[in-house]
């Protein structure tokens, strides 16, 4: 009957609208007497099994139980109706090549290639034979040939019949947004990296491509917004790009990045960044390195990388003419190289193997390349010396002395070759920086679980140069902080504002290894444990007295530590930099202030209740207490100037952020999605200069003010004294 019915619906059988009727009623009831008939053999069955068994089938007070019997449940699905026959042609497609679907970046194929999804069949559905015991069932895997698809099919048939008549460009080229859609373009261009266009702002950014191309806006936008796949609309892209007005590095240094996977593009931000020059390119260093895995590069090919790979050609065509940035790039490559993570692919690691053989490969062939690349290979086998003495040290169990004692013949011993370094070898850490020996008097070991060591190697020039090397900790992240601070430091230098900022360096010579310049300095605890009043000012008052000032030091020394405090306050702000207590605060004897220990960012603190700023007591002590004009008038006046200056170049430091999202930075690794939009929050590029003028002030008044950074600074001095 339910074949008729549906042959019925379908206008297979003719209708014959008093018979049909005749037969839908007489069909309804004998439906319904079928499921009387039912349910009263089911009541039946029901008493019979429960006089049968009354024996467990009695309750607390003696009755029986009513058991319910077995349920019975219809669904009816209904499909969609077609006025005219649908024709299904039964063909079956093969599916795609996985070949056909790696074209793209390394972070979108983690998420599109990724195993098909796990099908558990339910209860009773089981082929012939199986048992369907078990909560589980069979388990089967299910190729889905769109999981390699990146649009969907609708926005993509949509985007063709809109762009139909965009395509040729003669008509677009004479096209003007009116004020309102202006407005929209400006907005549109004015996003951030992260930002995803919706199908209507690529489309609008495409029709009016001619205008923000003579306007020099929106670069970035405009590739999102290309169909890449298209060859018509490809081509034409492309001839766009080389004339549009030229762009700024943060531009290109956004093409960069795991969202824009066409090689003609990546060729276009390469040839915008050949005209920086080395010291503004060994800024942007580490982030190109970490680009590299973005590129298109296939390792089974075995075709040199070079060929594939615009970036990677220019990186070792700068890197072997340059000995600073190939030093830099050298070790950036290694430690990619040595990672061996769950976050760090192998396809990855081959990569940078790749890169760096080529790059020896390159360094050879230029003048002076053999020494240069030698220079390279005793600086590997330094720092696998310094890794054995400082695994050694922190393994012992013994006392700091002893372990000092340890370390001071290690470096004293001849065959170790660090007490006479011929000829002269560039510190990995700073390579303008010669060393020729060790000075093992100068040795130390410094109170903590991975016991850091201080060394001090003499230079060429007759001066002293002290590192501390330690292992077992990830230093990538504080690198990257580092790097950072440089890039602001130069940021705000252009805008005219020196900060007086102390950014020491900083290298990562492996996974869990590196070396950190030390710089002669005193942590703010020890100052508040030799000085009882106003330590900060006191420790400086005796290196730089000056009793015609107001707070009686030099005028000099008061400038740079009021600049240098403003520019660590705003900067450490930024980029969230937790776990701030005295112990990481440190004071330079001619004023400078910084911050150390860049162990959690982007607004991790193991601390509750930490302030987003660090601005202690004792620091605005030292500027004369809040009641003076060199807090009120003079240091507001500098946050602000800092604040307002780092905002105009927010695009450059998030666009280097969004680089990093796979780099296995530990803060960043934890939630790389929103590593960026982090950093974004923090500029508050909604409001404009005077709004983010007063917003800068009253981060400062409330850590100032706050109660729980007291407290907190309390707690570790506490710790630390229980630690000694």
């Amino acid at each position: 009957m339910e074949k008729l019915f549906k042959k019925h619906e379908m206008g297979e059988i003719p209708r014959v609208d008093w018979l049909d009727q005749l037969v839908f009623r007489g069909f309804e009831k004998k439906t319904a007497a079928a499921s009387a008939k039912a349910i009263q053999r089911q009541k039946i069955g029901n008493d019979a099994s429960k006089a049968g068994d009354k024996s467990t089938n009695i309750d607390a007070n003696g009755k029986l139980r009513d058991r319910p019997g077995p349920s019975r449940f219809v669904l009816n699905v209904e499909l969609e109706r077609f006025d005219h026959p649908v024709v299904f042609t039964d063909i079956e497609y093969p599916p795609p090549a996985i070949s056909s679907l790696q074209n793209m970046s390394a972070s979108q194929s983690n998420v599109l290639l990724r195993p098909p999804p796990e099908v558990h069949f339910g209860p009773g559905i089981n082929a012939i034979g199986e048992s369907s015991s078990g909560s589980g069932g069979r388990i089967i895997r299910i190729y889905d040939p769109e999981i390699g698809a990146r649009d969907n099919p609708a926005d993509t048939k949509h985007r063709r019949l809109f762009r139909s008549t965009h395509r040729n460009g003669m008509l677009d080229k004479d096209l003007k947004p009116n004020p309102k859609t202006r407005e929209e373009l400006k907005r549109v261009a004015a996003y951030g990296p992260t930002e995803v266009l919706s199908s209507e702002e690529s489309d609008l950014v495409w029709k009016f491509r001619y205008y923000l191309s003579s306007k020099g806006m929106g670069l970035t936008k405009f590739v999102k917004s290309v169909s890449w796949d298209e060859s018509v609309e490809a081509k034409q892209a492309v001839q766009l790009l080389k004339g549009w007005k030229e762009v700024g590095v943060d531009d290109a240094l956004e093409l960069f990045g795991p969202g824009y996977d066409s090689p003609l593009v990546r060729s276009y931000a390469v040839e915008r960044l050949r005209e920086s020059n080395d010291e503004d390119l060994q800024l942007y260093l580490l982030q190109l390195v970490q680009a590299l895995k973005y590129e298109h590069i296939a390792t089974a090919s075995g075709e040199d990388i070079t060929d594939k790979s615009s970036l990677a050609r220019f990186l070792i065509s700068r890197a072997v003419d340059n000995f600073t940035l190939g030093n830099y790039f050298f070790w950036y490559l290694m430690v990619e190289c040595e990672d061996a993570s769950p976050d760090q692919s192998r396809d990855n690691r081959k990569i940078y193997g790749e890169v760096a053989s080529r790059f020896m490969v390159e360094l050879v062939k230029r003048p002076g390349g053999t020494a240069a690349r030698d220079m390279l290979r005793r600086q590997a086998e330094l720092v696998a010396i310094l890794s054995k003495l400082s695994g050694e040290i922190k393994t012992s169990n013994e006392s700091i002395p002893k372990k000092i004692e340890r370390a001071k013949q290690f470096l004293g011993d001849a065959k170790n070759e660090l007490l006479h370094i011929d000829p002269p070898l560039a510190l990995p850490l700073d390579p303008s920086v010669k060393i020729v020996g060790v000075i093992p008097e100068e040795t130390s070991v410094f109170k903590s679980s991975l016991c850091p060591i201080k060394l001090t190697f003499k230079t060429s020039v007759g001066t002293r140069y002290p590192i501390i090397f330690k292992t077992g900790d990830d230093l990538r992240q504080d690198q990257l902080v580092i790097q950072i601070i440089m890039l602001m430091d130069q940021l705000l230098r252009k805008e005219g504002f020196d900060s007086k900022l102390t950014p020491y360096k900083t290298l990562a010579t492996g996974p869990t290894a590196g070396a950190t310049q030390f710089i002669y300095s005193t942590p703010f605890q020890q100052l508040a444990s030799k000085y009882k009043a106003n330590p900060a000012l006191t420790y400086l008052r005796s290196h730089n007295p000056d009793d015609r000032q107001p707070l009686g030091i030099r005028d000099e020394t008061r400038d740079t530590y009021i600049r240098s405090c403003a520019g660590y306050c705003v900067i450490t702000y930024i980029l969230g930099v937790g776990d701030r207590h005295l112990d990481n605060l440190l004071l330079c004897p001619d004023g400078h202030f910084f911050h150390a220990d860049f162990g959690f960012i982007l607004g991790r603190d193991p601390k509750p209740f930490a302030p987003v700023m660090k601005l202690s007591k004792e620091m605005v002590d030292c500027m004369g207490g809040m009641n003076s004009d060199f807090y009120n008038v003079t240091f507001k006046q500098y946050c602000k100037t800092v604040f307002t200056a780092l905002r105009k170049s927010s695009n450059l430091i998030l666009n280097l952020f969004s680089l990093m999202v796979d780099a296995n930075i530990p803060d960043i690794r934890i939630d790389p999605d929103k590593a960026v939009s982090k950093v974004k929050e923090r500029f508050h590029l909604e409001l404009n200069d005077q709004e983010a003028e007063d917003y800068i002030v009253k981060i400062i008044e409330d850590a100032h003010g706050a109660f729980a950074p007291v407290v907190i600074d309390k707690l570790h001095e506490l710790v630390q004294a229980f630690r000694a």
